[in-house]
């Protein structure tokens, strides 16, 4: 399999000399697309195969904007940019991305993974198997030395960051002797995981799906009790009060642009509505990247070479015709 990681190398190097020049002659079909680009591997590769088709399908000069979830939406609240945010998990985005909404300053295209995201608190399943108390989350919390009296929590500036911190004051995870360790990056939090199961240790914490971790680690989700809808909006919003205990639902993951830049550009427009992956072809895509080490521009061609049915019904026939050109 890295032989054809190492085939995506070559033609990623060949692309990039007349990319500026093609998308130069194009600029009036298309010009400049700016995408939030969010911190973890699902997002990395999205953004990455919009990119590379976006460039040599249809002459765009694509900009891979650094963010997260709140960022992003304060960055298209405050200054209406960047153009697209894909990757965005709706459970975790709040009032704030209604509010947009709402306010017609963001239209919403579709949801980029399906049936979406799966997203809660879990621990290894071979310590839900020891211990089979630990799957709920009042087991846990009268066994806290059986989780290593430790929740791992999200980065600040997530989404799920919000919602596990109302999470943890509802539940007192602090009252039951259990620390709150908030990672400093998604790297530390994933690793911390592996790092845990490798070494068979115990580990309590936040994940979703689909990543890396949660398909090379056996993971079991914590029951919280239950998804209930009007316990679960407030969770989505920082400091609420008296927060109260709900798991999380199944995740929408959508791509939005700005009215904007969806009246101005309707053809990239109208690919950022088809463009939708199974969540299994999205694991899949995510465990050939870990196996291969490969780059994000190395998975764009591998999805370009290996999922031609897919991808030719996301762009219009005249990108159809140049992306098929490189993969003859």
């Amino acid at each position: 399999m890295r032989s054809i990681a190492l085939a995506s190398t070559a033609l990623v190097a060949t692309l990039s000399l007349p990319m500026a020049a093609q998308a130069q002659d194009e600029a009036g079909q298309c010009g400049e697309v700016s995408i939030a680009q969010m911190g973890w591997a699902a997002a990395e590769v999205t953004t990455n195969i919009a990119k590379f088709l976006l460039e040599q399908g249809y002459g765009c000069d694509v900009s891979l904007v650094q963010s997260d979830t709140i960022p992003a939406i304060t960055s298209v609240a405050e200054n209406g940019e960047p153009d697209v945010v894909t990757n965005l998990w709706l459970n975790s985005a709040g009032d704030a991305y209604t509010k947009l909404e709402e306010g017609g300053s963001i239209k919403r295209l579709t949801s980029v993974l399906e049936p979406g995201g799966v997203e809660g608190w879990w621990i290894p399943s071979y310590l839900a198997e020891e211990h089979p108390e630990l799957t709920t989350i009042e087991g846990i919390l009268e066994n806290p030395e059986l989780v290593g009296n430790r929740f791992n929590n999200c980065p600040d500036g997530w989404g799920c960051r919000v919602v596990s911190d109302n999470l943890s004051r509802a539940l007192d995870l602090e009252g039951h002797d259990i620390e709150v360790f908030n990672h400093g990056s998604g790297e530390t939090l994933a690793t911390s995981m592996g790092a845990a199961v490798t070494n068979g240790e115990p580990w309590f914490g936040y994940y979703w799906g689909p990543t890396v971790p949660l398909g090379k680690y056996d993971m079991t989700r914590v029951d919280l009790g239950g998804y209930d809808e009007a316990t679960f909006t407030p969770l989505q919003n920082p400091d609420t009060p008296d927060p109260q205990v709900s798991d999380f639902p199944a995740a929408p993951i959508l791509t939005s642009v700005t009215s904007t830049f969806s009246e101005e550009n309707p053809a990239v427009t109208e690919f950022f509505t088809n463009m939708t992956f199974s969540t299994d072809q999205m694991s899949s895509l995510l465990a050939w990247k870990d196996e291969n080490n490969a780059s994000n521009e190395e998975v764009a061609v591998y999805f370009l070479s290996s999922a031609t049915d897919t991808w030719t019904g996301w762009v219009n026939d005249a990108a159809r015709e140049k992306l098929s050109a490189l993969v003859e």
